[in-house]
């Protein structure tokens, strides 16, 4: 993490802004072979309609041509597990999406996977339907901590899953980690991060574990079974994850994601930055500036839906005032922060100037900071970022 106020400097910040970002899709799999005890994202364990549900995304891609004009730069699986399926599923799934959309020849594509479905075999399968970046749920490499939450799979199976995925020839690999996790101290957390700078991947998703209300975790929680980090403890282990990051070579782009020069994540890039994107599958979420749409959250009643031609989702048309509140929170979670000119450009002088009135105190006790026309997070702003977008919303 840099330590000056300024997080960027003004040419990186061009350069990022005129780069090529374009549309994306991403492809909801709402399977998972057991839950994590924290997670709250539309998943099951029931793999019974599976080849069903493959048949009814397929469907959807179809009916959906038309929902983006631009050209299509990243293709993201995620879930749930995406890695539950078998390859020839998901290379129907990418046939599909190339007959419908006009996809970059460079298009970023990205399958979110378990360590412990990744053999060699099903990896090499993968680079050759045109899978060019894995993101390993890995979580943690201590296994105490793995059970604690649920994960199905041991430290050694996730370290031989990031060499097995090299061995097959991923060059573009992120791992995911959690913080703040029940019985984990500062030194463990340090030997967790320790362990990931020695893998050579290329990306780091790293979040504050969240008791997310009625998850089992939370549940936990309130039967006093377990408790979450305190706020000094995860103070120092979100300033250790930016440290070490930073020593190592990782750009620290976004608050939880970190990134090899070169090696950001173009598809989360483009939630951060508005860029359009079509969400397929059940509970997926689309976006084209306009408006929001995101499908039924049942995968018996999104197969039903689609294979009887009935409508499987719901769509709201986005005022200016939620167009401003969806820029601030999204930009001011990216290293680049929030162009003012842009602000004054697309929502006019009002929006503009309230912006920087709420701003103010935050600029006075340095939490942000303005740069070449950018207000960003300062070091210690990065620290309580919820507090600050909500604060710089519009209501």
């Amino acid at each position: 993490m840099i330590n000056d106020c300024s997080l960027l400097s003004h040419q990186t910040v061009d350069k990022f802004q005129i780069s090529k970002i374009m549309a994306g899709i991403y492809i909801h799999i709402p399977y998972c072979k057991t839950k994590c005890i924290y997670c709250d994202f539309y998943s099951i364990t029931n793999l019974s309609r599976k080849d069903e549900l493959v048949r009814a995304v397929l469907q959807e891609i179809n009916e959906r041509k038309g929902y983006l004009d631009e050209v299509v730069s990243t293709i993201y699986f995620g879930g749930g597990t995406p890695s539950v399926l078998k390859t020839v599923d998901i290379n129907s799934i990418l046939q599909v999406i190339y007959t419908n959309f006009d996809v970059d020849n460079d298009a970023e594509i990205t399958l979110e996977a378990n360590p412990d479905d990744l053999t060699l075999d099903y990896l090499k399968t993968l680079r050759n339907i045109g899978i060019n970046r894995l993101s390993i749920g890995i979580q943690s490499f201590d296994d105490k901590q793995l059970r604690a939450i649920n994960r199905r799979h041991t430290a050694e199976t996730a370290l031989l899953s990031v060499k097995l995925a090299q061995k097959a020839g991923f060059e573009n690999i992120s791992i995911d980690l959690i913080f703040g996790l029940p019985g984990q101290n500062l030194e463990s957390w340090k030997k967790q991060l320790n362990k990931a700078m020695t893998l050579n991947v290329q990306h780091i998703s790293a979040y504050g574990l969240i008791y997310e209300e009625n998850t089992p975790l939370w549940k936990q929680m309130k039967a006093g079974k377990t408790a979450p980090a305190d706020d000094e403890l995860s103070v120092e282990m979100y300033d250790y994850l930016m440290k070490i990051c930073a020593k190592n070579g990782f750009e620290q782009y976004e608050i939880s994601n970190f990134s090899k020069p070169g090696f950001r994540s173009k598809h989360n890039s483009s939630y951060w930055t508005q860029t359009p994107y079509i969400g397929i599958g059940p509970s997926a979420h689309s976006y084209n500036i306009h408006s929001r749409q995101w499908n039924i959250s049942s995968v018996e009643n999104y197969c039903r839906n689609i294979t009887n031609g009935k409508s499987y989702f719901e769509k709201e048309i986005l005022s200016e005032k939620d167009k401003y509140n969806d820029f601030v929170m999204v930009s001011l979670r990216t290293i680049e922060g929030i162009n003012l000119d842009a602000v004054k450009n697309q929502f006019g002088e009002k929006m503009h100037d309230y912006c920087i009135q709420s701003a103010a105190k935050y600029i006075e006790n340095h939490k942000l900071h303005i740069t070449n026309n950018f207000l960003r997070l300062t070091s210690e702003g990065i620290l309580i970022s919820d507090k600050i977008i909500v604060d710089l919303m519009y209501v």
